[in-house]
């Protein structure tokens, strides 16, 4: 389970420490017998810049919950006859929550502080405590970013407040010491440290996951505190851990610095994010599928498809192009092209290296802005309620195919502008049916040749047999509008 830092508390059992961690390394190599030298200079000159956020928030409180019964001389009766009311039920009306995270200030003079959006959604009174004791509210919230999980508040400093400032987190590597200060369980000024334990990790929390993985102890209330390198550099804010229990496993997640740094200058510059969009839908390029374009190395970003009237689209990008590069960057992997494009600046004319049917090509694309509206596509219905009849299309691969019909469209709610063959019916024991392939799903393409009927899709079989290929790549689009890439062995 994916735990954010400053949700409900649960219980932590009791671990034990087996005696001091002692490295081993290849003769003339440098040892560290205990870790590091102590960090305690480090850490009393950044924790006056690491701040305790509070937020209280009113919310309505349910009526008509049975009262517990608790036996007359009970521990706790008292507690029970104050807390719940006579009547059997809570209290009416509203009643006030609080939680607690983390934060750190990175613009003493102006009082500008960084957390997560999580620690003060909702929150209707925020409040920073500092190390020294001291408190003060939070004046506005400067901006905040959903999908990066940041926020940027503002408060009014009596005196300049102790600051930091963010470091690289693209150079930090795998191994390198890195310390963690925050609010953990509401004990300000906790530290701990750690390693990078990996980089690039995508833990499904939302489009541009590149988190910094580290064994640094996090627990519930270190959300939105920062990850150091030993520069005393932020170089990650603390936002996610995996733990069965509720409590640090040593498996703690960071939004990297080079995202962190990047909102936040969007947020104090215009209130909101604003991202680059590019207008395609892609996917990763598998290894069957990096067979069938004669890619050596599994990388790049599939295009799908294309958005009309989108940059790719005004650039030429097409469908069956691999990404290789875009803004002077490799795109290692179909992850990795989202976050780089969303970081490019809008209304800039980038670089875009591709293949494109086995040969490398160069263009250049205008990024563009990515609005943050919701998609309100419907989904259409593959059912009018009709039996199914026996499919009389031809069989190939595994595949029954037949040429679209208005009848088809309907029986299988398939938009007039989809052009291709439709699959009618699919082996179970073919490798298409491993592949997904399904009834009602429409072949495009085969090989990166557009299909009209099934002898269009033989012919495309027999030149990739003929090749020497071992599958066919095909372009498949679904009821929804939906257009993915699929290989398909073809013997």
């Amino acid at each position: 389970m994916i735990t954010k830092g400053s949700t409900v508390f649960i219980g932590l059992g009791l671990s034990l420490l087996i005696g001091p961690l002692i490295g081993m390394s290849n003769a003339g190599a440098e040892t560290f017998q205990y870790g590091p030298a102590s960090v305690a200079p480090l850490a009393k000159r950044l924790s006056n810049a690491v701040v305790n956020i509070s937020t209280s928030q009113t919310v309505k409180g349910p009526a008509g919950v049975p009262l517990p019964k608790v036996p007359k001389g009970a521990p706790f009766e008292d507690f029970f006859d104050d807390f719940f009311n006579k009547r059997g039920g809570v209290p009416h009306g509203d009643r006030k929550i609080s939680s607690l995270g983390s934060g750190f200030v990175i613009d003493g003079k102006e009082g500008l502080i960084v957390t997560n959006n999580h620690v003060i959604e909702g929150a209707e009174e925020i409040d920073i405590n500092f190390h020294d004791g001291s408190k003060l509210v939070v004046d506005k919230i400067i901006g905040r970013d959903t999908k990066a999980d940041l926020a940027l508040l503002k408060v009014t400093p009596k005196k300049p407040l102790s600051d930091v400032k963010f470091g690289s987190s693209d150079t930090i590597e795998v191994g390198d010491w890195v310390m963690a200060i925050g609010n953990p369980f509401g004990l300000g000024g906790s530290v701990s440290m750690g390693i990078i334990s990996a980089k690039s990790r995508d833990i499904n929390s939302g489009p541009y996951d590149d988190y910094l993985q580290t064994d640094a102890a996090i627990n519930k209330g270190n959300s939105g505190g920062p990850l150091f390198n030993m520069n005393g550099d932020v170089i990650g804010v603390n936002t996610a851990i995996i733990s069965p229990t509720g409590g640090s496993i040593g498996i703690g997640f960071a939004v990297p610095s080079d995202t962190v740094s990047n909102v936040i200058d969007q947020l104090k510059q215009y209130g909101e994010v604003r991202r680059g969009w590019l207008g395609v839908k892609i996917q990763s390029v598998t290894d069957d599928i990096a067979d069938t374009l004669g890619i050596e190395e599994n990388v790049g970003a599939l295009v799908a498809a294309v958005t009309p009237d989108s940059p790719a689209s005004k650039a030429g990008l097409q469908p069956g192009d691999v990404i290789l590069r875009f803004d002077s960057k490799d795109v290692t992997s179909m992850r990795g092209l989202p976050k780089i494009v969303a970081q490019a600046p809008i209304g800039k004319a980038v670089d875009v290296e591709l293949l494109r049917k086995g040969q490398k090509q160069s263009t250049q694309v205008t990024v563009g802005r990515l609005e943050e509206d919701d998609d309100n596509a419907s989904d259409l219905k593959s059912d009018d309620g009709s039996e199914d009849e026996d499919p009389k299309g031809s069989t190939i691969i595994g595949l029954t195919l037949s040429p679209l019909s208005d009848d088809l469209r309907k029986k299988y709610g398939l938009d007039a502008k989809i052009k291709g063959v439709v699959v009618e019916a699919v082996d179970p024991q073919s490798p298409a049916a491993t592949k997904g392939l399904k009834p009602g799903d429409v072949i495009v393409e085969a090989a990166q040749d557009a299909v009209s009927d099934p002898d269009d899709f033989a012919k495309s079989i027999d030149k990739v047999k003929k090749s020497g290929r071992k599958a066919v790549l095909l372009r498949v689009e679904d009821a929804k509008g939906d257009l993915r890439f699929v290989a398909v062995p073809v013997s």
